[in-house]
């Protein structure tokens, strides 16, 4: 039989999490129940921490916004599209009216897959994971969070508490492939910012390696080949570069969605796509 704990507040959190360090968190349930309900996970407690209230707000502190872990993405989309606009779009993506209403960035976070849609607009973002335990607070980039498929840094005394993503200072994209247009796991997905006046870009994988991964040598190559002060749409070899070292830095696999070779090919017409959809905005600006 499983236990079931509740938390009042994130610091009741943070203690029950140390005194039963094996238990599983629970928010919108909607990774968790499906575990539960076929049979694939048997944990032996659920600490709820759908109540706690520092989970469930965000706050915005000049170029940053504090995201907490709880906020389920119907409040993403419909709060958050100005300052989150690509994790805004990804949102948009997930699952149905139903299962937005309830699933979290944290939960996510918690479940560490690579298929996990909000997460390849975290590392683009260059975002942090702020994580809180009784021994305090600390930030990880969500760039070194992830270890393997359902692993991450994540301590087994710790609870994700909220993402600290910088405010877009540009156009922000997310595009993602599966075999329908909702309710679907992506075979790939794609996050892409821009940053006029850094003159940095930032840019995502999602499913398609162990983890979500962040395609620095694309991005290095896209802020230097960029014409930034006059706007002129980047030429199709520097395109068809970009494209090819964002599938690059990817690590795919054969599995019943897709075979590695397809999704090493949709990795890098999403990434071509997300820069030409991301450049027509910056120009219009």
């Amino acid at each position: 039989m499983t236990a079931f704990l509740t938390a009042g507040d994130l610091r009741h959190a943070c203690e029950l999490k140390a005194a039963h360090p094996n238990a599983t968190l629970i928010a919108g349930g909607t990774d968790v129940m499906v575990g539960l309900n076929f049979g694939h996970t048997a944990p032996s407690k659920l600490l709820d921490v759908s109540r706690v209230p520092e989970l469930q707000e965000w706050s915005r502190d000049g170029d940053t916004v504090r995201l907490g872990a709880g906020v389920p993405y119907t409040r993403i989309v419909g709060e958050l599209g100005g300052p989150l606009p690509g994790l805004a779009r990804a949102a948009r993506t997930i699952g149905s009216a139903q299962i937005r209403n309830r699933a979290t960035v944290g939960g996510n976070l918690g479940t560490a897959s690579p298929a996990g849609d909000a997460l390849p607009p975290l590392l683009a973002a260059r975002a942090s994971i702020e994580l809180a335990s009784p021994r305090g607070v600390r930030h990880v980039p969500a760039r070194d969070f992830f270890l393997g498929p359902g692993r991450s840094v994540l301590a087994e005394e710790e609870i994700v508490a909220a993402v600290r993503v910088p405010a877009a200072a540009g156009p922000e994209q997310f595009a993602k492939l599966g075999p329908r247009n909702a309710m679907v796991i992506a075979v790939a997905s794609v996050a892409l910012t821009l940053d006029p006046v850094r003159r940095r870009v930032g840019c995502a994988v999602g499913s398609a390696a162990p983890t979500p991964v962040a395609a620095s040598a694309a991005e290095e190559f896209a802020a230097a080949e960029l014409d930034w002060d006059g706007g002129r749409e980047p030429p199709a070899p520097v395109a068809a570069r970009f494209a090819a070292l964002v599938a690059d830095a990817t690590a795919p696999i054969d599995d019943v969605r897709a075979s590695a070779g397809y999704r090493r090919h949709a990795v890098a017409v999403l990434a071509r796509r997300t820069l030409a959809w991301a450049w027509q905005e910056y120009r219009r600006s």
